[in-house]
């Protein structure tokens, strides 16, 4: 990690009472310290947009949060390749030698177990290295911290099969402990639970990972928030408020996206205030998703002139040829239309600025839960997971409408 902080900002709020609707016990894991504190670190922050480069609307229907560079799924199949090639396609009889090995209560060297992740190709090759994992570690259990990290290889296997299940399992279980003691195999999990749409499930593997005393760093923090959005309860927005706090008080780094999906939970609950702090944190200010959501701040406060002012110097700043304008969801000025009709002459402004918007290229069709889901191009390869082509801007999402609307 960077010594100078990537993306930093403030935390949210006072503690409140636990909520319910999560569990009690949840709760009181994920629970931070006290809102002054965080405001105090919030102060000695800055919140950066992430670094210059490609944007797109998230693929119709998909939503990631992590790139292909943090996941590593491409290198792990690469690497899938190259052992079954090594091994002249020969897994029946290196499986057969394995279990045999397993029968006969033999020790499970760690090339073994790493040739064996890599072949497996069916949830049944899957049940066997479970079973030979629970070996190995058995017999390793004291130098496990400090050997080789499978945990990341199995949920890279977990996930290119599309089992949860013996991946969830597997990090739960006690007798386990200590085999996954990176945050890597808790990234991926929570990746592909969220992908699935077990919202519940990725808080869950959260919990177990703080339960597990593994370190919280700003991938775990841009998953946590994600989770607590997409689950849209007032419990899981505290949660999320929770969780930014801590960070601040610890000093770890966040991604600005974390603070944009904070900002977007707290409007969904109604909680004008809460977003309004979150929006006040974030410093560097020509971020496309920050700038949409600062207008529905606004629009949501009642403040009708500052939006006008927002899209106006929007509009009017000066920049060079080939820097890219900030753009703005139809979605977004759909909605700041319909509340101009309240004031005919900031209506008629409106209309002014869309039509000049709209003549410099600074309206997309992207939607607020597009952007929410972007993730910039990777130093090293497009962000997206197994070459998916991009597939262009969903439609709009039933589930904004109470944070447009509301």
């Amino acid at each position: 990690m960077a010594p100078r902080p990537e993306e930093a900002g403030g935390g949210g709020g006072a503690a409140s009472a636990p909520p319910r609707g999560l569990g009690r016990e949840m709760a009181a894991v994920l629970a931070g310290g006290s809102g002054r504190a965080a405001r105090e670190a919030a102060r000695r922050s800055a919140v950066r947009p992430p670094p210059s480069g490609g944007w797109g609307c998230a693929p119709a229907g998909k939503r990631y949060l992590l790139t292909e560079e943090d996941i590593k799924l491409q290198e792990f199949q690469q690497m899938k390749v190259a052992i079954r090639n090594e091994l002249h396609g020969n897994k029946d009889q290196y499986f057969k030698n394995i279990k045999e090995k397993l029968k006969k209560n033999g020790i499970i060297l760690r090339n073994e177990l790493k040739n064996l992740l890599h072949l497996c190709q069916n949830s049944s090759d899957v049940e066997l290295a479970r079973k030979i994992i629970y070996r190995y570690h058995e017999q390793n259990r004291i130098t496990a911290l400090h050997n080789f990290k499978f945990g990341p290889l199995f949920m890279r296997l977990c996930y290119e099969l599309d089992l949860e299940r013996p991946a969830v399992e597997l990090i739960k279980d006690q007798n386990l402990h200590g085999f996954f003691s990176d945050s890597t195999s808790f990234h991926i999990l929570m990746t592909m639970l969220f992908k699935k749409g077990h919202f519940e499930s990725a808080l869950e593997v959260l919990v177990e990972m703080k339960k597990q005393g593994i370190p919280f760093n700003k991938e775990t923090y841009l998953l946590a928030v994600a989770i607590c959005y997409k689950l849209g309860s007032p419990e899981s927005s505290k949660i999320s408020a929770r969780l930014l706090e801590e960070a601040q008080l610890k000093g770890d780094t966040l991604p600005l996206r974390a603070y944009c999906f904070a900002m977007a939970a707290a409007l969904k609950q109604n909680d004008v205030a809460q977003a309004k702090f979150y929006c006040s944190q974030i410093m560097r200010t020509e971020n496309k998703l920050y700038n949409n959501l600062k207008v529905l701040v606004q629009l949501r406060s009642g403040l009708l002139k500052e939006v006008i002012n927002t899209l106006e110097a929007a509009v009017e700043v000066d920049t060079p040829p080939f820097v890219k304008r900030t753009e703005f969801s139809e979605q977004v000025l759909a909605t700041v239309r319909e509340k101009m009709e309240e004031s005919p002459d900031l209506s008629v402004k409106l209309g002014d600025i869309y039509t000049k918007l709209q003549a410099s290229g600074q309206i997309t069709m992207c939607t607020l839960e597009d952007m929410l889901f972007q993730i910039p191009s990777s130093k090293k390869t497009t962000a997206k997971l197994l070459n998916q082509k991009q597939l262009g801007c969903q439609g709009t999402n039933p589930l904004w409408s109470n944070l447009l609307l509301g």
